[in-house]
Parts: C-alpha cells; sequence; structure tokens
C-alpha cells in the first residue's frame, strides 16, 4: 500500500492524493487497532495504541486518535482494513511491524520518499544481516550497537530482540538498563524517529511492564552527516539512505578521503560507519553493489580495502518485491575494522518472501591490488574459477588499443537538427537501437521522436565520428539474456556518409592509432557468453559504463588471432563463443 505525490501535480489533484493519504492513514488506524485487540494483556496493546497515535499525529489525524470512530473509509474499505489487521496480527512481531512502519515510508510523497531514502528493510534481509554480524563473532551480551540510519527501526527491534536474549537470567530493569546503554538508533526524519522508537517500545513492551519502568529512548531524531562519532561501537548496522547529495563546503571537506566526484549518501554513511565503529568492530551495510565498481566509489572502495575489508557479501538475487523503486543490484556486506585479509566469502541470496531467504555459497572474492579499480564478484558458484583466471590476465582496452567515450549527442538539446532526410550538412544518426542483440549493426531510427539524421552546424565537428569503432548499449538490466551488447560500426559505412553521430544511449570503443585488435574482432569478444559473465562480477547496477568496461580483464592481443580468423571466416555464434571461453580457459 502506497501514495506517490508527483512534485509537478495541479492544486485538484494534489488534494485528491492528500485525501487519498488520509484514507490509507485512517486505513492503518483501522489495521493497527485490530492487530492491538488481538494481543495477550503484556502491555503490548497500549504500545501498539502508542504507535496508532503516533502516526495519525504524523499525518495530522491526531483529533479523531483517542475515539473510536473509523474515520472517512467507506464501509467495505474499512472492514477490509480491519481485516488486514487481524492478518498482521497473525504474523511473527517483526514481520508485523515492517507492515506497519512501511506503510509510513508508502505515504510520504515519491520526491521526499525519495529525498529521505525511506525504502525500509524486509525483515529476512535484516535478519541475514545481523545473522552475519553474529557468524563474524559479534557477542550480542556485550556488544555496543548503533543504527546511524534507523528508519522504522527493523534492524534495532531485532538487535533488541538478540541482546535481550542472551541476558536470560537478569532482572527486567537490569535488561532495559542494558538496552538503553548499548542499543542506539539516529534518524534525520523525526516523524520516522518517532515512529521507529514505537516500534522498539512494541517489542520490549512486557520487559517494561515487568520492570515497572518504560523503554528507555532508544532512537533518537538527529543528522549523522553532522555528528561528533565516537568509535566505540562493536557494529554499525542499517540500511543507509541512497542517492546523490549536495554536501557544503565543509562536509565535503570532511568526507573527502571517500569521495570522488558527486556525493552519494549510502557512501557517505559507509564513511561514517567507519568512524563509528571501534577496531575489530564490524560495519554491517544493506547498500547497491555499485560501492564494488562504480567510478564515483572508487576512493571509497580504496579506504574499505586500507580500513575495514570485507568479510561477507551477500548479493540478494530478487529486486522485485525487495524494493520496488530501487534500480540496482543489492548486497549485504560485513567489513571489519582493522582487518587485514583482501579474502571475503560471497554468498547469493534468494528471496523468497518478505520473511524468508535461501542462501547459496558463491566462493571468495580477493580484493584487487588496485582496489579504487572495480572488484570481481561471483554472481554464481561458477564465476569462482572464472575470476580466477581473469585475474591473471593483464591487458585491458588500452592494452588494445581503445578508449571509451560515450556518445555525444544529448538529442532532446538538438531537437531542431534530427532530419528525417539526408543533406549536405546532415550524417547519419545512431540510436541505441542500430546495435541490435544479435551483435550487428543496423542502421536505424525506428522509435517514437528518432530521426535517422542530424544536421551539423558550425561548431558541432566534435561530434563526428569519422572512424570505424565498436558500440555498446549503455543501459541493460541482469534479467536480459545478454549484459554486454555490442556491435562493429563498419568503418566503411562512416566513410560512405563522411562520419555519423552518436546518440548518448551508447557508448563508443575507439581505437587509439592503430589498434591491435580490429574492431569487429573486439566486438565479437564483448559479444561472447564468458565476457557477459564476467561483466556481470563487476556491473550491479543497469548502467554499462565506460569505467568498467575499461576494467575488463582481456587476452592479450596476440592471444586474439585465433578469434580474429573465426570472425574473419564469418563464424557463427556458438563458435565465436568457444573459441572466447577457451581465451579464459573455460568452456562455453
Amino acid at each position: 500500500m502506497s501514495v506517490h505525490i508527483n512534485p509537478g501535480q495541479t492544486a485538484e489533484t494534489e488534494q485528491l492524493s492528500v485525501q487519498d493519504a488520509r484514507a490509507r492513514c485512517a486505513a492503518i488506524r483501522h489495521m493497527a487497532r485490530a492487530w492491538s485487540e488481538t494481543l495477550d494483556e503484556d502491555g503490548r496493546d497500549e504500545a501498539v495504541m502508542a504507535f496508532v497515535l503516533e502516526a495519525m499525529q504524523v499525518f495530522e489525524e491526531a483529533p479523531d486518535a483517542d475515539t473510536g470512530h473509523h474515520g472517512d473509509l467507506p464501509q467495505p474499505e474499512a472492514q477490509l482494513a480491519w481485516s488486514a489487521g487481524l492478518a498482521a496480527a497473525a504474523l511473527p512481531l517483526l514481520e508485523a511491524l515492517h507492515w506497519l512502519t512501511s506503510l509510513y515510508s508508502g505515504l510520504l510523497p515519491g520526491e521526499t520518499r525519495s529525498r529521505l531514502g525511506a525504502f525500509y528493510t524486509p525483515p529476512a534481509l535484516a535478519a541475514r544481516l545481523l545473522d552475519q554480524a553474529e557468524e563474524a563473532g559479534l557477542d550480542w551480551a556485550t556488544a555496543r550497537i548503533l543504527d546511524p540510519a534507523a528508519g522504522g527501526s527493523a534492524f534495532l527491534v531485532d538487535a533488541a530482540l538478540r541482546m535481550r536474549a542472551a541476558l536470560p537470567d537478569c532482572a527486567p530493569e537490569f535488561a532495559l538498563a542494558q538496552l538503553a546503554t548499548r542499543l542506539k538508533g539516529i534518524e534525520l526524519d523525526p516523524q520516522a524517529a518517532r515512529i521507529g522508537q514505537r516500534a522498539v517500545e512494541i517489542v520490549l513492551a512486557d520487559l517494561a511492564k515487568a520492570a515497572h519502568r518504560p523503554v528507555p529512548s532508544i532512537v533518537v531524531q538527529g543528522d549523522s552527516l553532522t555528528a561528533k562519532p565516537r568509535a566505540d561501537y562493536d557494529l554499525v548496522v542499517g540500511n543507509p539512505p541512497y542517492g546523490r547529495i549536495t554536501l557544503s563546503p565543509e562536509l565535503r571537506r570532511r568526507f573527502a578521503r571517500s569521495l570522488y566526484g558527486h556525493a552519494n549518501l549510502y557512501g557517505i554513511f559507509t564513511d561514517i560507519a567507519l568512524r563509528w565503529t571501534k577496531a575489530g568492530g564490524l560495519i554491517a551495510f544493506l547498500t547497491p553493489t555499485s560501492v564494488l565498481s562504480g567510478q564515483y566509489f572508487s576512493a571509497l572502495r580504496g579506504l574499505i580495502a586500507r580500513h575495514a575489508p570485507p568479510a561477507a557479501i551477500d548479493f540478494v538475487h530478487a529486486r522485485r518485491g525487495v524494493f520496488e523503486d530501487v534500480q540496482q543490484e543489492t548486497m549485504l556486506a560485513v567489513y571489519r575494522k582493522g582487518r587485514r585479509s583482501r579474502r571475503a566469502q560471497i554468498h547469493y541470496i534468494h528471496v523468497d518472501s518478505a520473511t524468508e531467504t535461501r542462501i547459496v555459497r558463491n566462493g571468495m572474492v580477493t580484493l584487487p591490488q588496485k582496489p579504487e579499480g572495480p572488484w570481481l564478484a561471483p554472481r554464481q558458484a561458477e564465476h569462482s574459477a572464472l575470476i580466477a583466471r581473469a585475474e591473471a590476465l593483464s591487458d585491458r582496452l588500452g592494452d588494445l588499443g581503445y578508449r571509451v567515450s560515450t556518445g555525444p549527442l544529448v538529442w532532446n538539446r538538438y531537437k531542431p537538427q534530427l532530419k528525417d532526410r539526408p543533406s549536405k550538412a546532415a550524417r547519419p544518426l545512431i540510436w541505441s537501437e542500430a546495435v541490435c542483440t544479435d551483435g550487428l549493426f543496423r542502421f536505424r531510427a525506428e522509435k517514437k521522436n528518432h530521426s535517422p539524421y542530424f544536421a551539423l552546424k558550425p561548431g558541432d565537428d566534435w561530434m563526428l565520428v569519422t572512424q570505424a569503432a565498436v558500440l555498446v548499449q549503455r543501459t541493460t538490466a541482469k534479467e536480459q539474456r545478454r549484459r554486454i551488447i555490442a556491435a562493429e560500426l563498419p568503418g566503411a559505412f562512416v566513410a560512405e556518409h563522411g562520419g555519423v553521430v552518436v546518440e548518448n544511449h551508447l557508448n563508443m570503443i575507439l581505437p587509439v592509432g592503430k589498434p591491435k585488435v580490429p574492431p569487429a574482432v573486439l566486438a565479437a569478444l564483448l559479444n561472447s557468453a564468458i565476457v557477459d559473465q564476467l561483466f556481470r562480477c563487476i556491473s550491479g547496477s543497469v548502467a554499462v559504463s565506460a569505467f568498467e568496461l575499461e576494467a575488463l580483464p582481456l587476452p592479450a592481443p596476440a592471444a586474439l588471432a585465433p578469434l580474429a580468423k573465426l570472425v574473419g571466416t564469418g563464424a557463427d555464434r556458438e563458435a565465436l563463443d568457444q573459441a572466447c571461453a577457451a581465451l579464459y580457459g573455460m568452456t562455453a
């Protein structure tokens, strides 16, 4: 259940959205009240109702909070919401809490949700990340734990239960005092902080009742970016917010050691975690996998490798149904501050539901000698052998005589120059659809707003490509059969038209001087199944970036002679795949 309010809405549609949000907030009230009525008399029913009051105050529903009135919902919807609350009551406690707390983030306007990075963690992934920390040696009976971006408190409520279970024979008041001292969450959004605190109070309500004192303040409102860190936590855990952020000059200087280009929130939070964690302590974060390969995280990778190398990384198999609005592959990683080993255990997590996962062991990853570059990590068990062979190869695109550049034309900035017919000034305009999935180049412009020619004006010569090249689609998803979709831009076609213009949804792999390998051979190599699998061990986002292409381990030019012969004789894809696999010591 979610509401997305677009910033550009008209007043009329905005009013409808507000009404919808209020109706859905009424649904939260019904669900939570139905849930609370099923609870035993252990103090938890009161804690749930406190949560309800908090939620309604957040959405300006407080005037109706202390009455039995069912709000603005029509009877069928009210009954459905009540039934949903009864269903939530039948769920395990952590899952039911996730159900309710995630409704808060779902009710946020889309822009606000993205700005705050409010994508709450499913219980299964929170539990797995805490399991990883436990496997790395965390002692729940003594550990001090911090979540610097607490959100709905998914990690804190689970951690609170584990810490409590590790103190089975102590008095309730002592257990509460221990939690107050050793468990802390910081949350920027004050409403989310209050709801997160209420969630902790729900799981500890029976303990508070037995101790005759309230649950201590665990979740506080604050800004982790500006907080003064104390390096005394055994575990810094969480699902930090994602997205670019513009830092003040002061913060830019503070986090300079981990920045390259623009700042991303989850990279900043990883740096923050290093500052809060004591020597020998753990950092356990759920983040996009782009930290392993993206150019903007190169400085952060170097920082991690030096100060807290990973001990374990789990790749999350499901993107849909986990974080619906996040377009990147996700991972759970545990880092140990002061660790010297450069090898980490890899697992693959298959998410079957919000509470169920299956874990497959995928081998090990070894950090490269230059950790600022992309890290190769197996996404499948068979990738470990491929990575071992690839790490022995020292050549890259630059060694083969090529460089990568993005297609220069951002077409919607030059709409008047798009033409349907050739002319003296017009050159062929190469769109991404010209690079076909079968590895062939076909000059075409068939999609909406795509014109086949571009009229150059004086000063536009920088857009003109005048030599043969290899073109690669810049955006592909891991669900596609191929992540790398490449084709040779034939020199004959370029010469026939006096040059071409390439649109910026394509990467251009351009010769530097006289290349050591012909473009057709390079295209065949990049289109092979084995290189596609190797690329998947690098890239976790939908982008096929120049940085990652230039980092691909490739066979030496001399080793490519048999492949060149096959390309020259017009061999089929199966034969080419077999030859390329052999170059990596593998079989197709």
